[in-house]
């Protein structure tokens, strides 16, 4: 038996609107607004508390360190810190938002994970990703994969390996291109690894937007995670999405247990992905693709349908966690309440949350979660301190109360009583969390 555990994101006290990330239309569409913080991570730990109630086992990712003065002392500004921070918003106001960046949140791309069942030698394989495409996410790294360290810190039972070079031959995004298919959680799975560059074709481009997860990377975690290769199937994001705004897969399609749900335009060859994915299952994937004649890609990326969560349900079935905006689509709403009144697949529900402040950054609730399938005897292993019960959500939303910004403007981020504060607030949350020592200031 095993269950499927979702660790979301904590939104950090920085979460603001830089518009960094190319190809992520909400970004680059609400670049330079004015963010709420607070209510960002209370809709963040709403939506926890929600999978919680529902039955469901949920974990807690701690936010990075920002700002990271530490980088910007590294790229040659110097003095105090109000000085860095200044020198930093001169030189290049891009620099300063990086720092700042509240982009962890998106726990989708904080790994790739293989459970137990998947692996040769029966341990859980967590890679954590490097997120080279994006500077503003590449210098996440090293304090996720300490978190993933301290968290999955059984070695008997864990292995959390190091990132993959950071170099965009091996360009990694983590589970935000990677959907694993059993009959159920605790049943060997075929994991679909979705990619947009091939380094061994260099005709494979786009023409608007870049592509971030590249074949190699897909190939090398399959073989750091010891998986059976004829139960690991690769296939290409279409180029046409990505340039129409789906920058990772999990935009454009999603997967539990044996649904499939997805797009006609994700994929370069759907047909014949079904086939693989199904052939080593020994059962046929519940196939759910909307096509353009149900709502466009472009509906697809302004509603995040498919960066809603398929979850299991204890009593029986599933349901679709959704955004609400997907709500408020028209053509995309009724496609989800088709996809509830058909008996052919296992969906009988479908529930909508409000998470906008991270919609309006371009994540939805899919994003905000890194799924981790395990035991009952590796759950007991895994650092306890961040399993979400009753007791942690109220001290977490008293934390939020108590220390995020109700608001953040760009012209903020040279603030360093502002940073000041961020890091004390970090510092009482490696507490909260038992996570003591996370982050560089405290070591």
């Amino acid at each position: 038996m095993a269950r499927e555990v979702n660790f979301d994101g904590l939104i950090g006290p920085t979460h603001n609107y830089a518009g960094l990330s190319h190809g992520n239309v909400a970004s680059a569409a609400n670049a330079g607004g004015v963010s709420s913080p607070k209510a960002a991570a209370l809709q963040g730990l709403r939506k926890m508390k929600y999978l919680m109630d529902l039955g469901l086992t949920q974990g807690v990712l701690p936010p990075q360190q920002r700002p990271d003065l530490a980088m910007l002392r590294r790229i040659g500004f110097s003095g105090d810190d109000g000085a860095v921070l200044a020198g930093a918003r001169d030189a290049d106001p891009t620099l300063l938002a990086a720092a700042w960046s509240a982009s962890s949140m998106w726990a989708a791309n904080a790994a790739t994970v293989s459970p137990s069942p998947d692996t040769g030698d029966g341990k859980v394989h967590i890679t954590p990703a490097n997120l080279v495409s994006n500077f503003h996410r590449s210098i996440e790294v090293d304090t996720t994969a300490r978190a993933l360290r301290m968290i999955f810190h059984d070695e008997s039972r864990f292995t959390v390996h190091d990132p993959l070079p950071c170099q965009m031959r091996f360009a990694d995004e983590g589970a935000a291109n990677h959907i694993r298919f059993a009959p159920s959680h605790g049943d060997p799975g075929v994991e679909l690894f979705v990619y947009g560059v091939n380094a061994m074709d260099p005709s494979m481009t786009t023409r608007k937007y870049p592509t971030r997860q590249a074949r190699s990377a897909c190939e090398a975690i399959a073989r750091m995670h010891r998986l059976d290769p004829s139960r690991v199937v690769f296939a290409r994001q279409h180029p046409d999405a990505i340039d129409a705004g789906v920058f990772h897969n999990d935009v454009i399609a999603t997967g539990n247990e044996l649904v499939f749900l997805y797009h006609e335009q994700a994929f370069a060859m759907s047909r014949s992905l079904i086939t693989d994915l199904s052939a080593p299952l020994g059962k046929p994937l519940v196939c759910i693709e909307a096509h353009d004649t149900d709502f466009s890609i472009h509906d697809a990326v302004k509603s995040y349908l498919f960066n809603s969560q398929i979850v299991t349900l204890p009593s029986g079935g599933m349901s679709l966690i959704a955004p609400l905006e997907a709500r408020e689509h028209e053509a995309v709403n009724a496609f989800i309440e088709r996809t509830v009144a058909d008996p052919r697949n296992p969906i009988n529900r479908a529930e909508f949350l409000d998470v906008r402040e991270s919609m309006r950054n371009g994540g939805g609730p899919a994003c905000l979660r890194l799924r981790v399938v395990l035991t009952d005897d590796e759950l007991s292993a895994v650092h306890q301190g961040v399993i979400l019960t009753p007791t942690l959500y109220s001290r977490l939303v008293d934390w939020v109360e108590r220390h995020y910004p109700e608001t953040l403007s760009p012209a903020e981020l040279a603030d360093p009583l502002l940073a000041r504060g961020c890091l004390d607030a970090l510092d009482e949350l490696t507490g909260i969390l038992g996570l003591a020592g996370l982050y560089p200031f405290q070591r």
